[in-house]
């Protein structure tokens, strides 16, 4: 069976709730999951049932903090294209069935690797692994090469209203 290569993007909330979604609806199916978090360092509510409950899927970050707000560090550059390349080597292994990029785009668009280096490590993946790409902003070049392209719009949030992120919710 082939592997697709899906990209949920825009600037809605809900791409790592929906990759995280499909990641479980893969293990219910019998597939196993390698869920890369880019960019993100922090301890999310997703982490600790994953961990308990979900042998399937082996989830790794490649960040140092929880968000990058201004200019990406050097540290922060070296963490990303470190998780690139172990990334690359899982997607040509054919280990796994589905294979998560989460917030790659965001990594793209804060230069910590290029479009054209994500694009070479999804195409360097097995036939039959699935690939989800997660994150704002995502390329035109990126877009061009899915197979299923997703845009969350924001309608309403209520973040506009100086609502911060809850724990269990958006974290």
């Amino acid at each position: 069976m082939r592997g697709y290569v899906q990209v949920y993007t825009g600037n809605g909330k809900g791409k790592t709730t929906a990759a995280l979604g499909l990641a479980l609806r893969a293990v219910g199916g019998g597939k196993k999951v390698f869920f890369a978090q880019f960019v993100k360092g922090c301890t999310y509510s997703e982490h600790e049932p994953i961990a308990r409950f979900f042998p399937e899927i082996i989830l790794r970050q490649y960040g140092l903090k929880c968000f990058i707000v201004e200019e990406a560090s050097q540290e922060d550059i070296d963490a990303a294209r470190n998780g690139l390349e172990e990334v690359t080597v899982v997607l040509s292994s054919g280990d796994y069935d589905v294979v998560v990029l989460d917030e790659a785009c965001i990594a793209v668009h804060f230069n910590l690797f290029s479009s054209e280096e994500l694009i070479r490590a999804v195409q360097s993946r097995e036939k039959h692994t699935e690939v989800i790409v997660t994150g704002r902003y995502a390329t035109p070049d990126l877009i061009e090469i899915a197979d299923l392209v997703t845009e969350m719009k924001e309608v309403k949030h209520y973040y506009t209203q100086g609502l911060i992120g809850r724990r269990g919710i958006e974290f």
